[in-house]
C-alpha cells in the first residue's frame, strides 16, 4: 500500500512539474500539425518543379520547330534562285544540260561562306518556253551582212575656199558698229509759238546697260538747253528696268531766234541712294532746225554716248548729307564719311579734317570743321554741321565743303574741294534740290572731290583763295 501511495504521489508531482500537454483548438497535438504542414509543403513543391519542366520542354520545342522551318525556307530559297541561275546559263549556252544544285557541296553540307544572292520574283521556266525565247531573241538580231559600208556613202560637207567672203559672218558686226553705245533712246521736240517754249517729249529707252550688282539699273534723264546749264529737269527714276518707259514732257522758254543757236543734251544715269549716281552715257541734238522747223511734232530715236567727260574721283570721294528745317530755319550737314583720299603724307596716309563754308554772293558767312582722323585715307565723321538760314535767303546761298590734310608743322594742305548749293552743276546741283524738295528728311550724296576749284562758280573761288592747288596752303 505504502508503494502504491508513494507511485500515485510521485505521477500527481510531474504533472504538477510539466504541466498539461499543448493542443490546438481541433484538439490534435502541436507536433502532428507541424507534420501535416511540412509534408504539404514538400508536396506543394514538388508539383512545382514538374509544372517548370514541362513548360520548360514546350518552349524548347517551339524554339527547335521555328528554327527548323527558318532553316528549310532558307535552303529552299538558295535551291530556287541557283535553279534559275542555272537556267539563265542553259539559255545563253547551249539548253541541254541542268546545272546540279549548288546549294551542297561534295561533302554534303552547306557552305558557310556562300552568299545568297538577291531574291527573285521569277517563276521558273520550262522548257519550252526557254526555247520561244531562244528564237525569239534570235530573231531580233540584226544582219549585219545586209549593210554596206562605203566612202562614197558619205555625204562631205562642203568647205568654202580659201578667200572667199562669207556675209552671214559680218552682219551681226555690222549691226553693232557702234561700240560706244549704251543703248537707244527714243524722244520728240516741238516748238510752240504761242508761248514760245520748246516741248520735249522724252517717250523711252532701250538696252540700257546694268550698272548695279543685281544685272539691272534704276535709269533716269536730265534735260540741258546749252549752253545754259543752270535751268535743268529731270525725269522720274524708274527701278530695276533697262528698257524703261517714261512718257514725260518737259518745256523751255527760249524765243524762236535763239532756237537754232541752242542744244539738247539728255544725260542718262543711274540713280544710287548711298553712293555716286553712275552715268550711263549721253544724247546731244545741235542743230535743232535740221530735221524741220519744229512746227510739228519730231521724233528723234538716237544712240547713247558714253560720257567721255565725267569728272574723275583720283582724289577721292566724300559722303555727307544735307538736311533743312523751314520752320526753324536750320541747315545741317552731317560729314558722314571719306573713302579713297589722296594720300599726303610721306608715310603713304593722311590726317583728313573737312572743312565746311556758308557762301552768300561770293562771300564767305561762316566757316566750320570737323576733328582730324590721323594717319587713314578713309575716315570716318558722323559728324553734325548746322547753320542758321532764314528760307528767304536758301536761293543765294552755297555750301564750299573742302578736305583738308592736317600738318603740325607748317600749313595744312588741300585735298579737294566740292560745292552743293542751288547754282552748282553737277551732282552739287542734284543733292541741294532733292533736299529742297524734301525738306525734314537728311539726303545722303557721294561727291567726287575736285582738284582746284576752276570747275565752280566765281562765287566760291574767291573764299578758296591760295587754295587752287593742293600744294599750296590752306586756310
Amino acid at each position: 500500500m505504502a508503494a502504491v501511495t508513494m507511485a500515485t504521489n510521485a505521477s500527481e508531482l510531474k504533472s504538477k512539474v510539466s504541466g498539461p500537454e499543448r493542443k490546438d483548438q481541433t484538439g490534435l497535438p502541436l507536433a502532428a500539425i507541424i507534420s501535416l504542414s511540412l509534408v504539404a509543403c514538400f508536396v506543394l513543391v514538388v508539383i512545382v518543379g514538374i509544372f517548370c519542366a514541362k513548360r520548360k520542354k514546350s518552349q524548347c520545342a517551339r524554339v527547335w520547330i521555328r528554327k527548323h522551318k527558318v532553316d528549310s525556307s532558307e535552303d529552299s530559297h538558295e535551291n530556287c534562285c541557283f535553279h534559275l541561275e542555272a537556267n539563265c546559263n542553259n539559255m545563253n549556252s547551249t539548253m541541254s544540260q541542268s546545272s546540279p544544285n549548288p546549294s551542297t557541296d561534295s561533302s554534303g553540307y552547306d557552305s558557310p561562306t556562300r552568299i545568297l544572292p538577291r531574291q527573285s520574283t521569277v517563276p521558273v521556266m520550262t522548257s519550252k518556253k526557254k526555247r520561244e525565247m531562244y528564237h525569239r531573241q534570235m530573231s531580233l538580231q540584226v544582219n549585219m551582212s545586209s549593210v554596206e559600208f562605203s566612202v562614197q556613202n558619205v555625204q562631205r560637207k562642203e568647205q568654202p575656199r580659201i578667200g572667199n567672203l562669207r556675209p552671214e559672218l559680218y552682219k551681226t558686226a555690222i549691226e553693232s558698229n557702234g561700240s560706244d553705245a549704251e543703248g537707244r533712246i527714243n524722244f520728240t521736240i516741238k516748238y510752240d509759238h504761242q508761248f514760245e517754249t520748246l516741248i520735249i517729249n522724252i517717250i523711252k529707252a532701250i538696252d540700257l546697260p546694268a550698272k548695279d550688282f543685281s544685272g539691272t539699273s534704276d535709269p533716269y534723264v536730265k534735260l540741258y538747253l546749252l549752253p545754259d546749264r543752270k535751268r535743268k529737269f529731270q525725269t522720274k527714276v524708274h527701278r530695276k528696268n533697262l528698257n524703261p518707259t517714261f512718257d514725260e514732257s518737259f518745256s523751255f522758254n527760249v524765243p524762236f531766234q535763239e532756237v537754232p543757236e541752242r542744244s539738247l543734251q539728255l544725260s542718262i544715269y543711274d540713280f544710287d541712294r548711298f553712293s555716286r549716281h553712275d552715268s550711263i552715257g549721253q544724247v546731244v541734238v545741235k542743230n535743232l532746225m535740221e530735221k524741220s522747223d519744229l512746227s510739228v511734232e519730231t521724233e528723234y530715236w538716237m544712240d547713247i554716248q558714253k560720257n567721255t567727260h565725267e569728272d574723275k574721283a583720283d582724289l577721292g570721294e566724300l559722303m555727307f548729307s544735307l538736311c533743312y528745317l523751314p520752320t526753324a530755319g536750320r541747315l545741317t550737314l552731317t560729314v558722314i564719311k571719306a573713302r579713297n583720299l589722296k594720300a599726303m603724307d610721306i608715310t603713304g596716309a593722311s590726317d583728313p579734317y573737312v572743312k565746311i563754308s556758308l557762301m552768300c554772293q561770293g562771300k564767305r558767312l561762316k566757316k566750320k570743321k570737323t576733328t582730324v582722323k590721323k594717319n587713314t585715307l578713309n575716315p570716318v565723321y558722323n559728324e553734325a554741321i548746322v547753320f542758321d538760314v532764314p528760307p528767304e535767303v536758301m536761293d543765294q546761298i552755297a555750301l564750299l565743303v573742302a578736305v583738308v590734310d592736317y600738318d603740325r608743322v607748317g600749313h595744312s594742305e588741300l585735298i579737294g574741294v566740292t560745292e552743293v548749293g542751288p547754282n552748282s552743276c553737277g551732282i552739287g546741283g542734284d543733292h541741294w534740290g532733292e533736299m529742297i524738295a524734301q525738306p525734314r528728311k537728311p539726303i545722303a550724296y557721294w561727291h567726287p572731290l575736285l582738284e582746284s576749284v576752276a570747275t565752280l562758280n566765281s562765287g566760291s573761288m574767291g573764299s578758296l583763295k591760295g587754295c587752287m592747288t593742293p600744294q599750296q596752303s590752306f586756310d
